[in-house]
Parts: C-alpha cells; structure tokens; sequence
C-alpha cells in the first residue's frame, strides 16, 4: 500500500496487518511516506536483503510493527536484526520462503528459533507478486511449530475454498492470508469492493 486514501480505504475493512514494500526493484515500492499511515492495524514493512541499517531507519521512520524478510537472510543476519530491533518496541519478524514441492520446507527448520512466522509464497520469476499459487496440498507436509501465512495468488474466487475445503488452515500453525496481486486495481492499489465482498464470503 502507498496511496493515502486506499490505505484509510482498506484499513476500514477491519484487516490486521497491512504490507509496505521497501524493496526498490519492485513495482509496489514505497518512495516516499503516505500522508496518512494506518493506526488500526499493524504496518507491515517488506525488505529484500536490505542492510540492517536501512531496515532499522524506515522501521523507526514508519513506526513498523512487523518486519517481512523477502530475500536470502542468514539466520546470523536475523539474530543482528533482533538485536538492533530491541530498543523499539515489540516488532515481529516473518521470513519468506518460495514454495514449490515439500522439499522446499526442508529450508524452514534452521529459522525455527529465530522468527514469529514465515510466509509461505509461491516459486516464480520475481521475488513476490507473481499473482499465481502453489499446490496448497502441499501444507500438510509442513511440520514445523512456527505459525505462518498463506501467500501466492490468492483471489477473489478462491473464498469458499478457503473457507471449506482448506479451513484447517485456520487452526494453528496457519496465521492467516496475504492477499496482493489479484485484489490490486494497479500495483500497490487495492481494489476495495472486491477486498470486501472477499471477507465477507471468506466467512472466518
């Protein structure tokens, strides 16, 4: 999000957290702060292998509530960053994984001690936002105790699936959704109507 009125828009709609992209090459990038910033939910700031430094300016700049790693990470790099992070107040950490087949989860254990949650993603030519999903049936393969987010593709038709067929993924570990690409009228603007006739339906 980066437009003023969409972000009071969205906010309205009752949703928890709402995302900020910080990562340059991406077509959602923050430049500059909104004059209005939401108050009701929680900012969500997303980075790709930024420098702790830069992390830690615009966390303080925007007030961030919850840091979204997108890139190659190290934990070594996580535990940095939770050091710099404890002189703000109590921001979260997610770490993006790129998921294709079980296997992929294989990389989730050495960040099990290390994050709030991890966002599980869809495998595609950019980083994020590629507006396509994988296989869910794939979840089940999922073990660890970290709680995560459901992201990839997910779209205005996909609300009584969620709500039915996949509504396991509501009980722990499963946090929650990410819903960008196919709910944006242009990049980083949401279309609110279809947003709302989607939480409606969703039914949770």
């Amino acid at each position: 999000m980066r437009d003023a009125d969409n972000i009071r828009q969205v906010e309205a709609l009752g949703i928890d957290w709402m995302g900020f992209i910080f990562w340059p090459k991406s077509s959602r990038y923050v430049a500059e702060m909104p004059s209005y910033l939401p108050t009701k939910c929680k900012r969500v700031g997303v980075f790709v292998d930024a420098s702790i430094g830069d992390v830690m300016t615009i966390a303080e700049q925007y007030q961030l509530d919850i840091i979204q790693l997108h890139g190659q990470e190290s934990p070594s790099y996580i535990t940095q960053l939770i050091s710099h992070l404890s002189r703000l107040r109590n921001v979260k950490i997610i770490k993006a994984f790129n998921i294709a087949t079980a296997i992929d989860f294989e990389a989730t254990k050495r960040y099990e001690d290390y994050v709030d949650y991890f966002l599980f993603d869809t495998k595609g030519k950019s980083v994020g936002g590629n507006g396509e999903k994988f296989d869910w049936s794939v979840l089940s393969s999922y073990k660890g105790q970290t709680p995560y987010l459901l992201s990839g593709g997910i779209g205005p038709d996909d609300a009584e699936r969620l709500s039915s067929e996949f509504s396991p993924l509501y009980s722990k570990p499963c946090a929650g959704l990410d819903l960008n690409s196919r709910f944006e009228s242009a990049p980083g603007y949401k279309n609110v109507d279809t947003l709302k006739a989607f939480i409606k339906e969703l039914n949770i």
